[in-house]
């Protein structure tokens, strides 16, 4: 209600503050006729008919923070909290507290799902921003401030290694009506695969390999393979996205890539962001579309469904669209600030 009264002072339109504040255009108008008639109660509700309520915003907010908080912070034998651990603890420190289903609406109405979890990578590379800006750029075909030109090309590469091969001790069964999949769960494993990948940004077609090792040489041939195709092999510069992997290494890579390929130019992705680099998305796509549920009789049958997984994508290409640009780039940023995560230490790669 403030940020709609906020907005109007601006001179924002109803229309606006509705889109920006996810509200409707109704009420934005509502708060923005009721501040002008009271502007010192005009935003706190009206008194309601019914019963009145039994607990209070504070009682609500204290719930909330509970539900914010790691277990192990107050001491408690647990790695998260469910509604019932919740309501337990409230109830012992506060006599009174709400019910447990009253806790579990006011955390679903926050989206807040405490035994939730998931893991993530803390961002740690002090070249951060400057890293993320040069490859957003380049997505969006710009390199150094300018546009790139008609001959220049962004390729995104990556190796994705240890694809496990899992022979099931009874054949993958068929969905039916009223069944899904079924696939056993014992099974005997193979040699892993190594799957070496890199894909045309502006094209979107994909170039694979499947070496036998996963080795600097086994990259540089793959480099080598893919430079001597058209319309690399003439093309002004050849951009190549990389992250920090050992096989492609800055501190070895860049010296051999630029000295064999004078338009070829490395482009590494900040320390542990490999959600910046597009291949993954390709690589996500085949575990997901062709790799799972994992089922192969030998390593030779899954490396023929990689290659002709690559060569069914290829069938249809288009050009990736990279959405994610400075802007969004910066509210990152700021939200990481908020959260007081800084870039001070940074890995030994960097």
């Amino acid at each position: 209600r403030s940020q709609i009264v906020l907005l109007s002072a601006r001179g924002w339109s109803n229309a606006a503050i509705a889109r920006h504040l996810h509200v409707t255009e109704n009420t934005a108008r509502l708060w923005r006729r009721r501040f002008v008639e009271d502007p010192d109660h005009g935003l706190e509700d009206r008194p309601r008919p019914g019963r009145p309520r039994r607990y209070s915003e504070l009682d609500r907010a204290t719930v909330i923070a509970f539900a914010c908080e790691l277990p192990i912070r107050r001491g408690l034998p647990l790695s998260r909290f469910s509604y019932a651990d919740i309501a337990r603890e409230i109830r012992s420190e506060h006599p009174g507290a709400p019910s447990r289903s009253t806790i579990a609406r006011w955390l679903r109405a926050n989206s807040l799902r405490p035994w939730r979890y998931r893991y993530w990578k803390f961002p740690r590379d002090p070249h951060f921003r400057e890293r993320a800006e040069e490859v957003i750029d380049l997505y969006h075909r710009r390199w150094e401030g300018h546009p790139l030109g008609p001959n220049d090309y962004v390729l995104s590469a990556d190796e994705k290694t240890c694809i496990q091969v899992l022979q099931r001790t009874h054949p993958t069964g068929p969905p039916s009506p009223q069944h899904s999949i079924r696939v056993e769960h014992e099974y005997a494993r193979g040699e892993p695969v190594t799957y070496l990948a890199a894909v045309d940004v502006s094209r979107g077609k994909v170039f694979g390999d499947l070496p036998s090792e996963n080795t600097k040489v086994t990259f540089y041939r793959f480099v080598d393979r893919v430079m001597a195709r058209e319309p690399y092999r003439s093309a002004d510069r050849v951009f190549w996205v990389l992250d920090h992997g050992h096989s492609h290494h800055p501190a070895t890579f860049g010296y051999w890539m630029t000295g064999r390929y004078p338009n070829a130019v490395p482009v590494y992705t900040p320390t542990h962001s490999s959600w910046l680099n597009v291949i993954e998305n390709y690589f996500s796509a085949l575990t997901r579309q062709a790799l799972t549920p994992n089922d192969f009789a030998t390593p030779e049958a899954l490396r023929v469904r990689i290659h002709d997984f690559e060569r069914w994508r290829n069938r249809a290409v288009r050009p990736i669209r990279w959405r994610f640009d400075r802007e969004d780039l910066d509210q990152l940023m700021d939200r990481w600030a908020g959260e007081g995560i800084t870039f001070e230490t940074a890995s030994a790669s960097s």
